[in-house]
């Protein structure tokens, strides 16, 4: 549905329900802002292949993502494990291993980095080029027959997930997301479809157009607002956010 299909009332209900949970995520803009730039994890493209492919296998982001992160991160300023593509893309497995045992991890971030670093690029152009110059040709419906796409490991909220870090204002239709969106389109009363992933990704996109947030944005509202014990995800991570 494009916005010009969405009545005035309805416009205005969208709007001022994600207002409301926009308000609850202060600085989120920020973090963003930052993907888009391709600057997350210190504007390490390898850092940021690695937390999409500890990611992809469905752990808790911030508990156990992060943290696994974390530790390549200082293995890696030490030397001791890959920081560019074109060595992650010669991973071996026993060499990261006690650093984090998932194989299938290793498997997709080193099949992912061998595509990118991979690419018809121009000399001398850097890993944020080459992770930017792919988001930029890749497109969501065409997202099972792309190389990145096809790499084990690699679904559409993965593949999606890449994408936003290589610039593109866009969302990942995972089941968080889909609950939160869900929630508004029901309270906003607006028939919009979330049931299908693709059908959902256009969906956040007429909600950004319609309220004048970000889909990228509206993406990680619907992570940070989600609670874990008593405190609200943005409230308990907000100052980790400024630094991945």
């Amino acid at each position: 549905m494009d916005t010009t299909e969405i009545s005035p009332t309805e416009h205005q209900r969208l709007r001022s329900i994600v207002d409301r949970y926009m308000a609850l995520c202060d600085g989120l803009d920020a973090h963003c802002s930052r993907c888009l730039a391709t600057q997350r994890w210190g504007g390490s493209v390898a850092l940021m292949v690695v937390d999409a492919a500890f990611m992809s296998i469905g752990l808790n982001y911030f508990t156990a993502v992060v943290p696994g992160v974390a530790v390549y991160e200082q293995q890696m300023l030490k030397g001791n494990v890959p920081d560019s593509l074109s060595q992650l893309a010669e991973l071996r497995y026993e060499d990261v291993a006690p650093l984090w045992k998932n194989r299938r991890s290793w498997d997709m971030a080193k099949g992912v980095a061998a595509h990118l670093s991979s690419g018809s690029l121009p000399a001398n152009a850097t890993d944020r080029d080459a992770l930017r110059l792919w988001a930029g040709n890749a497109t969501t419906a065409a997202w099972r027959d792309d190389p990145v796409g096809r790499v084990k490991g690699v679904g559409i909220n993965t593949y999606q997930y890449m994408r936003m870090m290589g610039g593109v204002d866009t969302s990942m239709p995972d089941k968080i997301v889909r609950r939160v969106i869900a929630n508004i389109v029901e309270e906003a009363k607006v028939e919009l479809p979330v049931d299908d992933d693709l059908q959902l990704i256009t969906t956040i996109d007429t909600i950004g157009r319609a309220t004048n947030h970000r889909p990228i944005e509206l993406c990680w509202m619907t992570w940070m607002v989600q609670s874990e014990g008593k405190t609200m995800r943005m409230d308990k991570y907000r100052e980790l956010l400024t630094r991945i």
